[in-house]
């Protein structure tokens, strides 16, 4: 790295608090000599990020029956289903013919996936796509985060090097995107909306089409009002002279955005939320959520190394600039949000969550320009101390923040103990992923029920995304993500102390077996989830326990959709008891 890089350039606008530029200033800031070799770096970090992604989506990949399967994480795989029965003509479905239940929280995402599945691509294949194309929005993303980071260290391609690499190679943003979730588009849209912020910010104006990208956003996951509504907050405090139309008018475009997809839900789906909302936050105690919310928070800052954690706040406090204040707000504002719906189903797998992943870049930027300064600290302390040679000083300005942002790629990384760094170094394969794993043990199900059930067949599922998307069979969501009378149930409460914050999973604590095999009766049980014993006794007295090539199976005593005498040829029969 080019020891220049540790010299702060000079921005065509004055960074000193609470001066402004005037309105006339250009954007850009002025490029210091090194531009080629800088930018060179940096095309450099994104070649890398490209490949690092190749690796990642092909490790998370696995050969069933002598073909490649790519699949994405369980939660996206339900919305490549209605996806494909969009794309198909079944409507914005889960099963074909079934009932309208919004099981979904992504209907922008669903609509690019139903665009994949208009092509004529191989099943195993489309998830392939999705991936793909995540990673060429994480690459774009990576443009804007440079372009932020120059904007706010007033030129410093140091510090903008050190965010890039901070962002391109962060597990946890990686992984829900690369593993099909809108993360990486709602990352790429919060790093557009924040530069067009600072834009807007720097020239005292109010931009429509600032309101409008962001009311886009709530598209892609109706949460994304809560930042929506931060930025237009932060926008409105800081700018008296614009103040009333960002107030205005940001409320009018961010409601009309909001507006129309209720609308819809409420003609097609008959709510006016989506179900996944009555599933998560209806029916448990909020005291209980929130300090849940809390609790996972602090794991997850814990894990992120608490000093790390700690100068990007001590750099906004000390600098009192509004540029970098920014960045913070809406990292804590993603954090408040997170705490208020008790967090996210994985944290158990550690690292920021889906709701704080897409302020994390914005936090990078500042560790990378708090990194900076403490380098140039250190290197002034060994000038003054040591009084070395002019070599040994070029040595130091060349290596102390880059030691720094390795230092800082490897503990942010670090979310659940060194095994987590195995996973960022693609040693092993990433949560529920790869050969062996839950994805590769769904689609394995999957053709083996094909064989052994005819397209009549109903089927009673937990993980209800990787397993029905590759056998397409009438369905029956055990926890409650496409079934309305689960989502409003009142969630099980049977911890206590501790364990309800630990065992609180939103989504995964609300399921009646007397509802799902009791009354509606599926062919084909594939599996239970907690309190198995509930279910004991409709399983002894209905369905018949096999075990079919190592897995256990309840199929429905004398069901004319089972074939029964397939079930040697599919695998080895054998008994599995209840």
């Amino acid at each position: 790295m080019d020891s220049r890089l540790f010299s702060d350039s000079t921005a065509t606008w004055n960074p000193e608090p609470g001066v402004r530029a005037p309105k006339s200033a250009p954007m850009t800031i002025e490029r210091p000599k090194s531009l080629s070799r800088d930018y060179i770096l940096f095309v450099l970090a994104v070649v890398a990020f490209l490949l690092y992604a190749a690796l990642f989506i092909y490790r998370t990949s696995f050969v069933v029956n002598g073909e490649r399967y790519f699949s994405l994480f369980d939660d996206a795989m339900i919305g490549m289903r209605y996806a494909r029965n969009l794309a198909h003509g079944y409507g914005l479905v889960w099963n074909r013919g079934g009932e309208r239940v919004e099981g979904y929280t992504d209907p922008l995402w669903i609509l690019f996936m139903a665009l994949v599945h208009l092509f004529p691509i191989a099943q195993s294949k489309t998830s392939l796509v999705i991936q793909i194309s995540a990673a060429i929005f994480l690459a774009i993303n990576l443009y804007f985060v440079r372009k932020i980071a120059l904007f706010v260290s007033d030129g410093s391609e140091a510090v903008s090097l050190g965010a890039v690499v901070l962002t391109a190679f962060y597990l946890p943003i990686n992984f829900w995107s690369l593993q099909g979730l809108e993360v990486s588009a709602l990352v790429l849209l919060m790093s557009v909306c924040l530069l067009q912020a600072l834009a807007c910010m720097r020239d005292k104006t109010f931009s429509a089409w600032f309101y409008i990208l962001l009311g886009v956003g709530t598209w892609l996951r109706p949460d994304v009002l809560v930042p929506s509504v931060a930025l237009m907050l932060f926008l409105a405090a800081v700018d008296r002279t614009q103040r009333r139309r960002h107030i205005v008018w940001g409320s009018v475009i961010l409601l009309s955005f909001c507006a129309a997809p209720t609308a819809f839900r409420l003609w097609y789906f008959g709510d006016i939320f989506p179900n996944t909302y009555y599933l998560k936050l209806i029916g448990y105690p909020f005291i209980f959520r929130v300090s849940r919310g809390l609790y996972v928070l602090a794991q997850f800052i814990w894990e992120a190394n608490l000093l790390l954690f700690a100068i990007p706040f001590i750099l906004v406090a000390a600098r009192r600039d509004r540029r970098l204040s920014l960045l913070l707000w809406v990292l804590v504002v993603q954090m408040m949000y997170s705490v208020y719906v008790g967090g996210d189903a994985w944290e158990y797998w550690g690292g920021s969550n889906r709701y704080i992943c897409i302020a994390m870049p914005g936090f990078f930027i500042l560790l990378s320009y708090g990194l900076f300064h403490i380098a140039k600290m250190i290197v002034n302390a060994v000038q003054t101390r040591a009084r070395p040679t002019g070599a040994a000083t070029t040595a130091w300005r060349m290596c102390v923040f880059p030691l720094l942002i390795v230092f800082s790629v490897v503990s942010v990384n670090s979310i659940h103990g060194v095994d987590a760094l195995a996973e960022l170094l693609l040693i092993k394969a990433p949560l529920h992923t790869g050969p062996g794993d839950e994805n590769n043990a769904d689609v394995e199900k999957a053709l083996l029920l094909g064989q052994i059930t005819t397209p009549d067949a109903t089927l009673l599922v937990g993980r209800a995304g990787t397993l029905p998307y590759f056998l397409d069979r009438y369905s029956i969501d055990l926890l409650g993500k496409t079934d309305k009378y689960i989502a409003h149930e009142p969630m099980r409460t049977d911890a206590y102390g501790l364990r309800r914050l630990i065992e609180f999973r939103p989504g995964h604590m609300k399921y009646d077996y007397s509802h799902s095999i009791g009354q509606l009766g599926p062919d084909v049980v594939i599996e239970l989830f907690d309190h198995q014993e509930q279910a004991r006794p409709y399983l002894q007295k209905y369905y018949t326990p096999v075990r079919l090539q190592g897995k256990c199976l309840y199929l429905q005593k004398n069901s004319r959709n089972v074939l029964w005498e397939r079930l040697p040829i599919a695998g080895g029969l054998g008994v599995c008891p209840p």
